[in-house]
């Protein structure tokens, strides 16, 4: 059973605003077609390799597009001593809580 703290994408937008990092693990593919405008690619392949590119000293939100690899992710960063928490229902939650998201090119996103 996961120990890892679950939160609302409207919770995660107020955490992020207040200063925290939003950690987005999708595929490039995926980021591109739509994302959270304040968030930060790093792919759930490539998190291990690139933990040192994460704050230490912020909560981190971690989204991904249902909430199933963010969940693992959050897991991983929380055991590496992060204080990290999943975004729950990834970012087609995000959407359907009418949070923006945009494309590549800073237009209006979508989420597959």
């Amino acid at each position: 059973m996961s120990t890892i703290e679950h939160i609302e994408p409207t919770d995660a937008d107020g955490l992020v605003a207040t200063g925290a990092y939003l950690l987005d693990v999708r595929n490039d593919d995926e980021w591109v077609l739509g994302h959270a405008p304040a968030a930060t690619l790093i792919p759930l392949g490539e998190l291990a390799a690139r933990a040192g590119e994460l704050p230490t000293d912020r909560r981190i939100a971690v989204v991904c597009r249902s909430g199933g690899r963010s969940a693992q992710a959050t897991e991983a960063l929380v055991g590496a001593g992060y204080d990290a928490v999943n975004v729950a229902g990834g970012m087609q939650a995000w959407l359907a809580a009418g949070l923006p998201v945009v494309d590549d090119a800073g237009g209006p996103g979508t989420v597959g």
